[in-house]
Formats: structure tokens, sequence, C-alpha cells
């Protein structure tokens, strides 16, 4: 008798095709369509799939997933933004391009601006009778609404041209999700700020606050990665003596971006790496309660 076996083997997804090829890791039978080249034969499609689960995901020198150059995140902010200047434009007419003059960057205030840029004490009516508005109203949205309206079509370019620009690099950098949390709480940062030290009457809005913590970030980052920071400390001494020679600039706001993006580039750049994730995590949570704490605060003496 012979050993030879007598029947031909079949994929094991496609039984009606016949194959003397196995997968070099299951030994299953393969057919064509189900293989998939491997450093050594062939793998089936099940193989594929368990090794991509059980492969470790790259990570940046900060812990981050690799974004791989798509900057998914910069691209989504700058859409945000546009969006909202394109409402914003819709219920603000021709004013809203051409009024303002350099104090408003070319472009003047909108019902949405108004109702979403940064406000931190206003009074409408008679003594005793006043309604208060603003964010010592209850209005804590402004916080975050603020940064992503603008006063005018120039005013977004020149805040969207810098996102686009420092963005990108801080992306690839710190990763997907930490690029957003050192935008937002950056953001976050220069409102409250504007909204602590800033005048009862004055509305600020802008991405600038979140813009002017990119800038602190990629000069932190620089600095721990052992890296000239010539690129970047030319363009925040000038950011930083435009907001004080132009009239009607936040100075508290850019400041305050300014200063709250090196504190999460420092938590974000400096933790430890046996605990890195949970220390970034924990620390950036505390900046936002020392935040939350300070409006508190203001909003208190306000009223």
């Amino acid at each position: 008798m012979s050993d030879v076996p007598t029947t031909v083997p079949v994929c094991y997804r496609h039984p009606s095709r016949e194959t003397y090829v196995r997968c070099t890791r299951c030994e299953r039978p393969i057919c064509p369509a189900c293989m998939n080249e491997a450093s050594v034969g062939h793998q089936c499609p099940d193989c594929v799939t368990e090794g991509r689960r059980s492969q470790r995901t790259a990570r940046t020198a900060f812990g981050g997933a690799v974004t791989r150059g798509s900057a998914v995140v910069t691209k989504t902010l700058i859409g945000i933004n546009a969006a909202v200047m394109v409402l914003s434009l819709a219920t603000g007419g021709a004013g809203a391009v051409a009024g303002g003059g350099m104090g408003g960057l070319l472009g003047g205030s909108t019902p949405l601006t108004e109702w979403g840029a940064v406000l931190g004490y206003a009074m409408y009516g008679p003594p005793g009778a006043a309604e208060v508005h603003g964010v010592a109203a209850g209005e804590w949205y402004r916080l975050v609404t603020a940064m992503f309206l603008h006063y005018g079509v120039l005013h977004l370019l020149m805040n969207m041209y810098a996102l686009w620009i420092l963005g990108r690099e801080l992306e690839r950098l710190l990763g997907s999700g930490r690029f957003a949390a050192l935008y937002l709480i950056s953001g976050l940062g220069g409102n409250v700020a504007a909204y602590a030290f800033a005048g009862p009457g004055q509305m600020t809005a802008g991405a600038s606050t979140a813009v002017f913590g990119l800038m602190a970030g990629f000069f932190v980052i620089l600095k721990r990665l052992n890296l000239s920071v010539a690129p970047i400390l030319p363009v925040i001494v000038i950011n930083v003596v435009f907001t004080f020679a132009v009239a009607d600039v936040s100075v508290a706001g850019h400041l305050g971006g300014l200063a709250t993006g090196a504190v999460v580039a420092v938590i974000f750049a400096y933790a430890p790496r046996n605990r890195r994730t949970l220390i970034q995590v924990v620390g950036c949570s505390l900046v936002v309660l020392a935040l939350l704490a300070l409006a508190l605060y203001r909003t208190a003496v306000l009223l």
C-alpha cells in the first residue's frame, strides 16, 4: 500500500480551492487569495491579524503613539477654526471682515464672538437691577469657545499659519493625544488668564492663547532633546514684543497661554520613563484644576 495521501489539501478559508501551500505560522493550507508574503514563506490572514495585535505600537520619545506624519489633530483644529470663522462671518456680515482696524486685526465683532469670547464681567441696566454677563455670570463655556473664535479673516490666517508650522512638528514629536492636550490646555490657560487679569468689560478671543502655548512647548521640547532653540526663540520674542506693542491685544491671554504651554510641555518632556503616562495625566489634570481654581477665585472677587 502507498502512504501518499489520496486527497488534495484545500484552503481553510476557501474549501473549493486546492492548494499545497501552508501558512508558515499555523501550517493551515492557504490559496493564493489568502497568502500574505512574510519574511519566510507566506502567512494566512488570521495569523497576520494576530501578529499585528501582538506588535507593540511605536512610541515617540515622550510616550505618544507615532503619527507617521499625518498631523491629523493639527488639520482637524485648523478645520474647526475655519468652520467657526465661516459661521461667524455668516452671522456678522461685511463688518466682520472689514471693521475693527488693527486693534481687531481688520475684523469686527459678530454675534458669535460676542456669545463665545472671554468676557469676565459686564453689567447692563440700572444699579440694583443690572444683569451680569460673562464668565462671572456662569458662562464658563467662554473659556473654551474663545480659543476657536477670531476677529476677522486676517486674525484667523495669522493664527492658523502658526498652528500649521508648529502643530505638525509638535504632533510628530509628542503624538496626537499629547499634542491635543498641549493645545487645549494652553488655550484654556490663556483664556483663564484673560478672565482673571483683564478689565471687567473687555472681550478677548482667538487661537493665539493656544498658539503661544505651542511656542513655549516647542522651546521646552527642543531643550529636552538637546537641540538648538534658535528656530523658535526669535519667534517667541517677536510675538511677545508684538503683544505689548499693538493696542487691544490680550497681553494676559498671550502670556497666560505661553506660561501654561511651558508647564504642560515640562510635564510631558521630563516625566520619569517608568511611570510616564500616569505622571503626565496627573500633571495635566492638576494644571487644569489649578486654572479652574483661579477662575473660581476671580469670580468670587468680582461678585
